[in-house]
């Protein structure tokens, strides 16, 4: 019973959505901003659970013994069926809902704004290339080592830059401080890509079947995890530092925002083991929480 429940969780995406959730509240508190309404929370929790298991079915359409995931997809189709329509009713009443209550406020967005929507939309939809074909045959998944950075990206945006609109939106509040917001989402950024070069390490067969030059399909296991991995979280602490110093952060907000980069080199050098792809969802998707409480418990110790 506790294996299909945490298997629904996770192959479900429900994680993904308390990931989304958890970046969010992470970055609202540490920009000392006003939290966001239950209503966009909820719709926060469930459109990336829509879209991922919707994106992923599509291309998990037949079952594989050496694929959990695809097999548990593909004997789970009325209940992903009927879970996605749920959730997507869900959805578009929540939508709906705060499109009605702001109308006038989203009308009025300045010009700045409606360029960040549609930047996020357009890498939210290519990403998966979830358009037709015979309209537009472009899926940022397939540029190969971009692809790490197309999925940081989106999510940096899903933290850093969705709330303050959606802020915007709701209260007229503006956010001033562009030093500050500037680094949490590059940190974001950069987290989540290395973060998406570590699960890419599970797609290494696939992925090097179908010719897609990712980071450790172009440059073998090893170099990915010495080469790249652990020198980009490396860099990360050492601009942490510098930082942290600039803005005069005390050791217990420090030592809370070392933790997951310290715990995310400890994984990726692990990486040469291969694990199968609960462990990547629930340990390498985990330290994406992991990063957000720790960075909420470090906001406690500021004055």
């Amino acid at each position: 019973m506790v294996s299909k429940i945490i298997r629904f969780i996770f192959f479900g995406n429900y994680f993904v959505g308390i990931l989304a959730v958890a970046l969010t509240l992470e970055a609202t508190i540490q920009l000392r901003l006003p939290f966001n309404s239950v209503n966009y929370f909820l719709l926060l929790f469930l459109a990336p659970t829509i879209y991922y298991t919707y994106a992923y079915s599509k291309v998990s359409t037949q079952p594989s013994a050496t694929n959990p995931r695809t097999q548990w997809y593909y004997e789970h189709q009325k209940l992903i069926g009927f879970s996605q329509l749920i959730l997507s009713v869900l959805c578009a009443i929540l939508a709906v809902s705060l499109f009605y209550a702001n109308f006038y406020h989203i009308l009025n967005l300045p010009l700045l704004y409606w360029v960040a929507i549609g930047v996020i939309l357009i890498a939210a939809i290519l990403y998966y290339g979830l358009l037709p074909r015979s309209f537009l045959n472009i899926n940022l998944r397939n540029t190969g080592w971009f692809k790490a950075f197309v999925i940081g990206f989106v999510w940096a945006c899903c933290a850093n830059v969705l709330p303050l609109i959606m802020l915007k939106i709701e209260t007229g509040i503006n956010y001033h401080d562009s030093v500050l917001w500037t680094w949490l989402f590059i940190k974001n950024w950069m987290f989540c890509t290395v973060n998406a070069i570590i699960f890419d390490i599970k797609d290494y067969p696939t992925d090097a079947n179908k010719h897609l030059r990712t980071f450790v399909v172009r440059y073998g296991l090893r170099k990915t995890i010495f080469n790249i991995l652990i020198p980009l979280l490396i860099i990360g602490l050492v601009s942490l530092g510098i930082f942290a110093s600039y803005k005069g952060f005390g050791i217990p907000q420090v030592l809370c925002n070392v933790l997951p980069f310290v715990a995310t080199i400890y994984i990726a050098y692990s990486m040469h083991k291969r694990q199968n792809i609960l462990y990547y969802l629930m340990v390498i998707d985990g330290l994406i929480l992991f990063k957000a409480v720790c960075g909420i418990i470090g906001m406690q110790f500021v004055q």
